[in-house]
């Protein structure tokens, strides 16, 4: 049987991959396994703005009642927002609804533990193992259930640790929101108005069909023409369950999480707070930010492609800064997870606090021409032993040097294999990428 978590939680289409009957077992089943001594435990529930949203929080709710646990609604917040109040209200778990970037008929699940942090694998492994043992468990009864408790004080008190974080006054900036129609719809605007910043937020009417659509992170081109139309000085854009922040700067330029790290890594560095130097990213990150950061004095832990991998060596090592090019940037030292809002504004602290615009502050690194391909092959892992798809590789990275890289992956979830090739000219790269592609599709039978 395939596992049931990905890489960020349970997700599925809606009502039919992720039914409300799987919601209900998953609400039980965590319930059984992440209570432990606490007396009056209670799990935390937020969700975006999705149609969705309410069959499932209510037969998640359901499940965690069941297993004698009350459920604390938190309503529409972003994933981030999520991942404090379970650590500020301690919570014995948090639950987060939404498919994050995904359209809007997919929907997922995933949880926090009382610490604030994603689950680690073996903690969701029990949570499966624990499915099984349902129809057979005893189940509280009488005022041994659970019950809904609200908190309608959630989202404010989110805002209120978000706008603790500045260091800066931000009066004056001028900034165009993105809000994707999705969870920070209702939050993003209010929070750079309090601090003195003159916005304009646009997608920010959701009605739980147009979340992502057209908008959002996934389409910065919306965001870009938003600043240029409004001369604004940045432009932000949140993915839907707002844990991702791509900007824009005032020449209409994209500035993602690669940059954005950067950027924020020099100034911590600069303020001593960059934990032995060190910034964590996947094996996505660009090319320019690897010789950046090197040429900048600055060291790097590479992980797996997912933020949770980042998450788990930021802990393991101590560090507080790390993130994805998609715009997952988590600081630890603020949050336990990527947020999108607090992203937002460490960065529009340290445009304030240089003096320099966005442009020039992204320069610090240049954006390599990246190209990537999918193979869909038979086997995915035998392109390790392959002698000749070994060739093909290190053919290319010769004639790359030190001014360019090759990735070769399978997928995690598909028979398909990923070839990303990154160098300094993209006609180049095209055909290198071509070159091994074509090697991977004659040996593996594509």
């Amino acid at each position: 049987m395939a596992r049931l978590f990905g890489t960020d939680g349970v997700r599925g289409v809606a009502n039919r991959d992720l039914t409300p009957e799987l919601a209900f077992q998953l609400g039980y089943a965590a319930a059984r396994v992440l209570w432990t001594a606490q007396s009056n435990p209670f799990f935390v529930v937020g969700k975006d703005t999705r149609y969705s949203g309410d069959l499932l929080e209510n037969a998640l709710i359901s499940g965690v009642l069941s297993a004698g646990v009350d459920a604390v609604q938190l309503g529409v917040l972003p994933t981030p927002g999520v991942a404090y109040l379970t650590r500020a209200m301690k919570a014995t778990a948090g639950v987060m609804i939404s498919a994050s970037h995904n359209p809007m008929q997919d929907n997922g699940i995933k949880f926090f533990g009382a610490d604030g942090f994603k689950l680690l694998d073996a903690i969701e492994d029990l949570i499966e193992a624990e499915l099984e043992k349902i129809a057979v468990v005893d189940r509280p009864i009488g005022d041994a259930v659970g019950r809904i408790r609200h908190h309608h004080q959630g989202l404010k008190d989110y805002m209120e640790f978000l706008k603790g974080t500045v260091r800066h006054s931000l009066s004056g900036i001028k900034v165009v929101v993105d809000a994707a129609n999705g969870a920070a719809y209702a939050m993003a605007g209010d929070i750079l108005r309090d601090l003195g910043v003159m916005v304009n937020v646009f997608h920010a009417e959701p009605d739980g069909k147009n979340i992502n659509v057209n908008c959002g992170s996934m389409h910065p081109d919306t965001i870009a023409r938003l600043v240029q139309e409004t001369g604004a000085d940045v432009g932000l854009a949140f993915d839907g369950d707002a844990d991702r922040l791509i900007a824009i700067d005032e020449k209409g330029q994209f500035v993602d999480g690669d940059r954005i790290m950067l950027i924020c890594a020099l100034d911590m560095e600069s303020r001593g707070e960059l934990v032995n130097h060190t910034v964590v990213t996947t094996v996505m990150s660009n090319y320019g930010f690897l010789k950046a950061s090197r040429q900048l004095g600055l060291q790097l832990v590479r992980t797996a492609v997912g933020d949770r991998y980042v998450m788990e060596a930021m802990r393991e090592g101590g560090y507080v800064l790390g993130g994805e090019q998609s715009g997952h940037v988590i600081f630890l030292q603020h949050n336990t997870t990527g947020d999108g809002m607090l992203t937002a504004l460490q960065l529009l602290d340290v445009l304030v606090g240089t003096k320099q615009p966005l442009s020039e502050l992204s320069a610090v690194m240049r954006s390599y021409p990246q190209v990537l391909v999918n193979v869909r092959v038979q086997d995915k892992v035998a392109w390790r032993t392959n002698s000749a798809i070994a060739t093909a590789i290190s053919q290319v990275e010769d004639q790359l040097g030190d001014d360019g890289r090759v990735l070769v992956r399978e997928s995690g979830t598909e028979p398909i294999v990923r070839v990303m090739v990154e160098g300094p000219r993209e006609d180049r790269v095209t055909e290198y990428a071509e070159s091994i592609v074509a090697v991977l599709k004659r040996e593996l039978g594509a």
